[in-house]
């Protein structure tokens, strides 16, 4: 039995990682300040005695004796990213520093929780580890995507100078069950638009594109690489390589909902990517053939039924 330490666990994806984690016989703890986690969606793991639930920031350094730690703090969506963008910058940088920190101290091995925000608008596509992106650092995303650029920039620091065990993973768009319905991404905003029959609202000319996976599939992949041999450090793309367009999705929701919500379109926010698609040849070759199982129109019937029970 391993003791570990889920920062973020409150939220959409540590929530679902918490409750692996536990299945698996480990003990783990989990760090919230429930900015945009949720104490509902780990309040049915209370009962289990080796969940522990703790509200504290990761700005602020946090000691434990743990054999891992999992680096999901920090709000994912934009309007929750930028609504403090110095809060967000911090979470990731000096969130990192803490949590490296910790590793460090207790010869922990330490995942980070990245993003494919790191590729910005990207010029190559599909991305591959290998692209460095072409982010505006100082666009109104710049607090989210610069924060986890250099966020990586320590990991890997952390590693060469201190000899940190590290692994570092690129998250790409990730939806499922506790998203909140409210957080401004794209599957939870034309879910909540067509269960209230209110119009979908496609930014730009609906033809940008995104890949989705269930999070179920990100989980596994996420505990494969914790569990992956020392000496592949990453990052790592975890994502779905079937792409959709906004479009699509915005269909595929009318049909499964059964809405009678039509779409509209409205102007492309500053900086949003056209296409965003991920290579994950990578994380197949190194993490035991792993790629996303679940389809799009599975994990959304899934996520719809969730959304009609709280929306």
């Amino acid at each position: 039995m391993k003791k570990i330490l889920v920062t973020g666990g409150a939220g959409f994806l540590g929530s679902h990682l918490c409750e692996r984690l536990l299945k698996e016989g480990n003990e783990v703890i989990c760090l919230d300040n429930y900015f945009t986690g949720n104490k509902m969606n780990v309040i049915h793991l209370l009962e289990n005695p080796l969940f522990e639930l703790i509200r504290h920031d990761v700005t602020e350094p946090f000691y434990a004796e743990v054999d891992e730690i999992y680096n999901l703090a920090c709000p994912a969506s934009p309007p929750h990213y930028q609504h403090n963008p110095i809060k967000t910058i911090k979470t990731s940088v000096i969130g990192a520093i803490n949590m490296l920190g910790l590793a460090k101290r207790v010869n922990a091995k330490i995942l980070q929780a990245s993003t494919s925000e790191v590729y910005g608008d990207p010029e190559v596509h599909p991305q591959t580890e290998e692209y460095w992106g072409n982010v505006n650092p100082i666009g109104l995303r710049s607090c989210y995507d610069e924060g986890k650029r250099c966020a990586e920039s320590l990991f890997v620091n952390y590693k060469n100078q201190n000899d940190v065990k590290i692994k570092i993973i690129r998250i790409f768009n990730t939806y499922g069950t506790r998203m909140n319905p409210y957080d401004g991404r794209v599957v939870s905003n034309f879910i909540v638009q067509a269960l209230k029959g209110e119009d979908i609202t496609i930014y730009g000319d609906g033809k940008q594109t995104r890949s989705f996976q269930y999070v179920d599939d990100l989980v596994e992949g996420m505990i494969r690489m914790m569990a992956s041999d020392d000496s592949f450090t990453g990052p790592v793309n975890l994502g779905n390589p079937n792409e959709f367009t906004m479009l699509e999705l915005a269909q595929n929701i009318l049909k499964l909902t059964k809405s009678p919500s039509k779409i509209v379109f409205r102007p492309l926010p500053q900086d949003d990517p056209m296409q965003r698609q991920p290579n994950i040849s990578l994380a197949f070759e190194k993490l035991d053939g792993w790629k996303p199982k679940v389809e799009l129109k599975d994990g959304l019937e899934k996520t719809i039924k969730y959304f009609e029970k709280i929306v």
